[in-house]
């Protein structure tokens, strides 16, 4: 009799055991008493350039075990078409959010609030094989990339006579990419306006693999997949004559933050949903973002912005100020104060 007691009573302390487990796997390893929004994962999409950063400050978050987060890279524009649909709470974005989006987030009823996180120096880059290329000016580097330049401009010898007379090999970001946007933006004055006869993708590893394969390549990406290559790749400087410095200028952090590094500097961007924030595990991820990017975007390889510009992102989002700081087109060699200064609109 005792036996057959004690033998059901560890069959039935058995199944109350199995069923807590469960509990908690159905409940995604929420504490007992959360809220689904405490226990809900934070989904964030975007820029192949600030994936680093973001996924830098999710790790550091999780930590804390509270809540997921997951980090994707479909390009800015990828991003922003999963954001303006309402399917995730936070797109990564490597320029300013654009004019059809815009009306694209306002049609969904999807608003937004824009922070700035960091800054990129873009950076060209040839093969370290190159002897002839230290610097370009930014009018030879439109000669290249205009949709003019299409078949036509195709060998080095065709941007200064001194240089060889062989083909150019372009590699540059996909059309997704907040990259393409900012980088004919800045150098052919109209964003999305290039020549389509080059190697394209918003996985930037890739771009890094193809300037590393060919002696005559040329392309551009983030100074953040740059740097861990500066041995096998070579950065140009960049010479404009628009800027306060009349010489050509090295992308690095130094020249970023002393505004040298022009017109290829631009800012990094967070856009959050409003409607996440009443989730208060979004709320606390994007503050905790905003607390420690500045020390995480060094880490990987990235310019802080001021503490100052911190403080004024921290201030825009507890006040829940929605909209964009631009005008729908990513503007060229803002500083991140002013942008921050602005109105913002929807």
């Amino acid at each position: 009799m005792l036996a057959s007691w004690k033998a059901r009573r560890w069959t039935a302390l058995i199944i109350a055991m199995s069923l807590a487990i469960l509990g908690v796997a159905c409940n995604g390893g929420a504490n007992p008493g959360s809220t689904p929004a405490e226990a809900a994962v934070i989904k964030v999409d975007g820029s192949s350039t600030v994936f680093p950063i973001t996924e830098a400050v999710a790790e550091e978050f999780q930590k804390q075990g509270k809540v997921k987060v997951t980090v994707g890279i479909s390009g800015t524009g990828g991003g922003f078409k999963k954001f303006v649909r309402g399917e995730t709470d936070i797109s990564d974005a490597s320029r300013p959010i654009l004019t059809e989006e815009m009306a694209q987030a306002k049609a969904a009823g999807i608003e937004y609030i824009e922070l700035p996180v960091a800054f990129d120096a873009l950076t060209v880059v040839v093969n370290p094989q190159n002897n002839w290329v230290t610097s370009m000016t930014v009018e030879e580097l439109k000669k290249i990339w205009e949709p003019a330049a299409q078949v036509k401009i195709t060998h080095w010898n065709q941007i200064r006579p001194e240089w060889p007379n062989e083909k150019i090999a372009l590699f540059g970001a996909g059309a997704d990419s907040g990259t393409f946007d900012y980088f004919t933006e800045a150098i052919v004055g109209k964003p999305k306006s290039s020549r389509g006869d080059y190697t394209a993708s918003e996985d930037d590893n890739v771009l890094v693999q193809g300037v590393e394969g060919n002696k005559y390549s040329l392309g551009y990406i983030p100074y953040a997949y740059f740097a861990p290559h500066s041995a096998r790749m070579k950065a140009v400087a960049i010479q404009w004559d628009k800027n306060k410095v009349k010489e050509p200028v090295m992308p690095s952090p130094e020249n970023v933050i002393a505004g040298t590094y022009n017109p290829l500097s631009r800012p990094l961007f967070i856009y959050v949903n409003r409607k996440s924030l009443d989730k208060p595990a979004v709320k606390e991820f994007v503050e905790f973002y905003l607390k420690n990017v500045g020390t995480l975007a060094k880490e990987v390889k990235y310019v802080a912005l001021s503490e100052t510009a911190y403080q004024m992102a921290m201030d825009r989002l507890r006040t829940l100020k929605t909209g964009t700081g631009f005008g729908g087109i990513p503007e060229v060699g803002l500083p991140v104060e002013e942008i921050l200064k602005r109105e913002p609109k929807a």
